[in-house]
């Protein structure tokens, strides 16, 4: 086993294998899905054009080809038929299987029956169809009908195969979050390691800039560190020796010691992708209506069939086989599922098209339903709610004359920070260079991590930081502890200035509302949802916001863990949950709610995490979602109720019903017209969709 050197990051041999192996099992996980991808494309892409031929043929659009006898025409539409249904349609066959195998019939079954019926029908007449002539009927092919039927169902398979196939790659982002090595001190000597290796107890050194390895307790110095990736708070945390930290935050500015405390699979940022996998996991598949009432109906059409042909041939007129044969086909071919295939596909195009219109995302058939009938949304705080960043709300002068008035006291504590990175400090430059003052280089600057900085602007001393920083340097804050205390409870972040070593005043900041916050809280409680904000921030600064918005329902100090706790409650209580965030501590709750949606502006995992995107970051996007997904599941519903009447009304026909009575007997070609009709009817409702109103 190599050694490692002190400077170096050379990995071990035999870790380095693991990792190469781990790696290795990525891949290949993630090419297994691409490849079943792509072969399902290839599929809908090449059934699609044999199908465009096929029915061009049988409409004798295609020039010349009329001219041929039914003879050569029928058997080269049956070459271009044959690959469509035998290769393109395999997959359907599973259905039979699963008939003969385990009694059980669904959507599969029933378009496995219906496009075998009509091909193997339409190749009896392609290649006999004297026998069928001598006999009276008229020979007529279903090449194209079967063939349609196995394009589209394919064509909403593959929507539903690349949703899915975004769900692993939430999880990929997780793990490339995490920090490749850390600093370890042994024997007073710095060797940077994997982070792998990094066992507990072990001594690391954090310098400004680098992500924490792992989780642990700091021994030495002190530092702000950004956590927003557990908080969803924007202003970093100060944080000092005896305080704790977590694998893959930033550390902003300071240089500290710490040990580690959970490492590996312990570690936080582990916990949260194991939320995210068993959430993932434990989200009950949505039954759609048409699989549920497949499992009826498969069997009634085939016992229906059955009858049919027994009936014909004990009773029917001479040929009475042939007869019996007919019919047997024409109820198969009515009662195959096209209407009932295209009623959610189309739906579900024309419904996520105009959502992708208004800035929506949709990823399925499954999301669209549950958002459909949500009873609960959830809200994050920080960058769902509000704006997601540090922003100047008051300027409160003391009054000592060391700052003559407020844009003063600004343009002082402005050009103090004008070289700083951190988020307090550059909210309040952007402030002043908003305002359009001239701010002046500052000299000096000295950065005191948890506290404050220092720095001299045109000669004069300032300090800037909490009021415990200026009073270990001698300065009285007086009076300003009051306001800053009053502040504190409206949720803002009180920073104290100094000039000159006497307090000049206070800039506070905090986090601004998002403009469309409260109308559409109100909204959706008017829509009777129970709405609830949830957040990770102090109970003080979550009230000022919640009650501000209009929640009546405001949970705090809540880290990833009891989030995903606080939706799981929700939904042992009946409610169909929706979950709004944008963060990486989100994620979990995102995947474990009924819908997820996650805010555009946010980050990947986030958006990968949720069922719903709406891409502008704009809360409108919520009700707008939801508005869409209930009219989307009426016309789904309408979809499905009509493509069954059209089977339920016809298969007696077709079955002969009239016969005896009218002596009607209806063609297999009526049949396959009264579901391109049904067809027709289901697409045309579909297509209303583009003219629902979501404002």
């Amino acid at each position: 086993m190599d050694h490692l050197s002190k400077t170096g990051k050379k990995l071990p041999a035999g870790n380095n294998l693991i990792m190469t192996d781990k790696l290795t099992l990525e891949q290949k996980k993630e090419l297994i899905e691409k490849k079943l991808q792509k072969k399902l494309l290839q599929k809908l892409i090449t059934g699609a054009v044999l199908t465009t031929i096929i029915m061009l043929a049988s409409m004798n659009l295609i020039p010349g080809f009329s001219s041929l006898s039914i003879g050569v025409r029928y058997p080269i539409i049956f070459i271009f038929a044959l690959p469509v249904q035998v290769w393109a349609g395999s997959g359907f066959y599973q259905g039979l299987v699963s008939v003969f195998k385990y009694r059980l019939a669904d959507m599969n079954t029933l378009i496995a029956v219906g496009t075998l019926s009509a091909f193997l029908y339409s190749t009896a007449v392609a290649f006999f169809p004297d026998f069928f002539m001598s006999r009276g009927i008229e020979p007529h092919i279903y090449f194209d009908t079967a063939a349609m039927i196995i394009v589209l169902i394919l064509l909403g398979r593959f929507f539903e195969f690349k949703a899915k196939g975004r769900a692993s790659s939430a999880l990929r982002k997780l793990l490339n979050l995490q920090a490749r090595y850390a600093s370890v001190i042994k024997d007073s000597e710095i060797m940077e390691v994997p982070v792998e290796q990094v066992k507990t107890g072990d001594i690391i050194l954090v310098r400004p800039g680098e992500k924490i390895p792992v989780d642990g307790e700091i021994l030495e110095g002190y530092s702000s560190i950004d956590e927003s990736m557990i908080s969803g708070e924007p202003i970093p945390a100060d944080r000092k020796a005896g305080d704790e930290v977590t694998g893959s935050t930033i550390n902003i500015s300071g240089t500290f010691k710490f040990r580690a405390t959970r490492v590996g699979k312990d570690t936080f940022l582990s916990r949260i992708i194991e939320m995210v996998e068993e959430a993932q996991a434990s989200k009950a598949p949505i039954q759609r209506l048409a699989d549920k009432a497949a499992s009826y109906f498969v069997p009634a059409v085939l016992a229906v069939a059955v009858i049919t042909l027994a009936a014909w041939i004990i009773w029917g007129p001479e040929p009475s086989v042939t007869f019996a044969l007919v019919r047997f086909v024409s109820v198969l071919i009515i009662a195959c599922p096209c209407a009932l295939g295209l009623a959610t596909p189309t739906a579900i195009i024309v419904g996520t098209g105009h959502g992708a219109e208004n800035g929506i995302l949709i990823k399925n058939a499954a999301s669209l339903e549950s958002a459909g009938r949500l009873t609960s949304i959830v809200f994050d705080k920080t960058g769902t709610i509000t704006e997601g960043r540090p922003e100047v709300k008051e300027i409160i002068v003391a009054g000592n004359g060391q700052a003559r008035n407020p844009e003063e006291l600004l343009r002082l504590a402005a050009s103090s920070e004008l070289y700083s990175e951190h988020p307090l400090g550059r909210a309040v430059v952007e402030r002043a260079r908003n305002a359009g003052l001239k701010l002046s280089h500052p000299a000096g600057f000295k950065s005191y991590p948890g506290k404050g900085i220092e720095s001299r602007v045109e000669g004069s001393r300032i300090l800037k930081g909490n009021s415990a920083f200026l009073e270990e340097n001698g300065i009285d804050t007086g009076t300003l502890k009051e306001k800053a205390s009053s502040l504190a409870l409206r949720g803002h972040t009180p920073l104290f200035i100094s000039v000159n070593g006497m307090a000049a005043g206070i800039i506070s900041v905090a986090d601004s509302l998002k403009p469309e916050a409260q109308g559409v809280i109100g909204s959706l409680k008017s829509m009777g949802l129970n709405v609830i904000m949830i957040t990770g921030d102090n109970k003080n600064t979550a009230e000022t916001v919640g009650r501000q918005a209009g929640f009546d329902t405001i949970i705090s100090g809540v880290l990833p863990g009891r989030k995903v706790e606080e939706i799981k409650k929700l939904e042992d209580m009946g409610e169909v949950v929706a979950m709004v965030g944008d963060g990486i501590n989100d994620a979990p709750a995102l995947a474990q709610s009924d819908v997820g949606i996650a805010i555009g502006t946010g980050t990947d995992i986030a958006m990968e995490s949720s069922d719903i995107t709406l891409i502008k970051g704009d809360l409108n996007g919520v009700l707008k979602a939801i508005i869409l997904s209930r009219n989307t599941v009426r016309i789904i519903r309408q979809n499905l109720f009509w493509a069954f009447f059209y089977n339920l009304v016809l298969i007696p026909v077709a079955a002969g019903a009239l016969y005896p009575a009218f002596g009607i007997q209806v063609n297999p070609m009526f049949g396959a017209a009264a579901m391109a009709f049904s067809s027709i009817s289901v697409v045309s409702n579909s297509l209303r969709l583009r003219h629902i109103r979501l404002s």
